[in-house]
């Protein structure tokens, strides 16, 4: 493995991030400059993989938040990732991982400087990350096939919590964690990917599948409109970036990007392009 590089620049989001040789990147190289810190000292020293670049895991399997469409990385988290590595004059890289190994990764270091993708703040990750300032807000929802008249908007919260009822979730997220909490009595079959959950309930491998609601709702306005929700629940999930615990300026500096984006309407604009509606 590489040894990490240290860089010293300027501004209230200034840091380095970077990426590990041979990922693919999404941005233009840019070089840090030199400058005092936002705490006052002369010199703001910041830990990445590499210089001059921005590495962010994520599982591009989650639109509207990341996607993979025709080689590029799309969605809100994507756009997001690369403003804010352009407010640090950085070059932007993303690598796949599998999102139930995003955390650890973090946690290991060595793959990326921060994990995007959709991850909602809990306790239990909390104990292993630190996790920026959230950027977006989501609920749970539980999706069927249309024509099932067995799980219905009426019956959901009960009948769903039955043994004869098998429910599709994301391995290692919180619809995993919602749908085993409120429905324990129904099997729970985990995948590494979320678009692998709605295939199965296309395929007649499950019976419904279990999510944040932004996510759902896009997919059923997609390849999956003859599914539909039944269940939604207001869990007020915060999304955020993970970051090392071992690498707090990193955490402050993407907190200051943040504060940018969105004091300058910047994260709307992106919420707006990407979800639809207002922000």
């Amino acid at each position: 493995m590489k040894s990490w590089k240290k860089t010293a620049f300027a501004s209230m989001a200034t840091v380095a991030l970077a990426t590990v040789m041979g990922l693919t990147a999404c941005g233009n190289t840019t070089t840090p400059a030199a400058g005092s810190s936002t705490s006052g000292s002369d010199d703001a020293t910041i830990t990445t993989l590499d210089e001059g670049k921005l590495t962010f895991a994520t599982s591009p399997d989650y639109p509207p938040f990341e996607n993979l469409v025709d080689g590029e990385y799309v969605g809100l988290d994507m756009d997001l990732g690369r403003a804010i590595a352009e407010e640090l004059d950085l070059e932007c890289v993303y690598t796949n991982i599998d999102f139930d190994g995003i955390v650890p990764a973090i946690v290991a270091g060595g793959q990326a400087d921060a994990g995007l993708s959709g991850i909602s703040i809990t306790p239990e990750r909390e104990e292993q990350v630190d996790f920026s300032d959230p950027y977006y807000v989501d609920n749970q929802a539980v999706a069927v096939m249309s024509d099932n008249t067995e799980l219905t908007e009426d019956n959901a919260a009960e009948a769903l919590n039955s043994e004869t009822v098998t429910i599709a979730v994301q391995s290692g997220s919180t619809g995993e964690a919602h749908a085993g909490e409120y429905f324990p009595n129904a099997e729970i079959i985990s995948f590494p990917n979320f678009t692998d959950c709605f295939a199965a309930v296309q395929a007649g491998k499950a019976d419904a599948v279990c999510g944040n609601s932004a996510v759902v709702e896009q997919m059923l306005s997609g390849a999956y409109d003859n599914e539909h929700v039944i269940y939604t629940s207001a869990t007020g999930e915060e999304y955020a970036i993970a970051v090392s615990k071992d690498n707090p300026e990193l955490l402050a500096a993407i907190n200051d990007a943040i504060a940018k984006l969105k004091e300058d309407g910047t994260l709307d604009e992106l919420i707006v392009k990407n979800m639809g509606g207002e922000a």
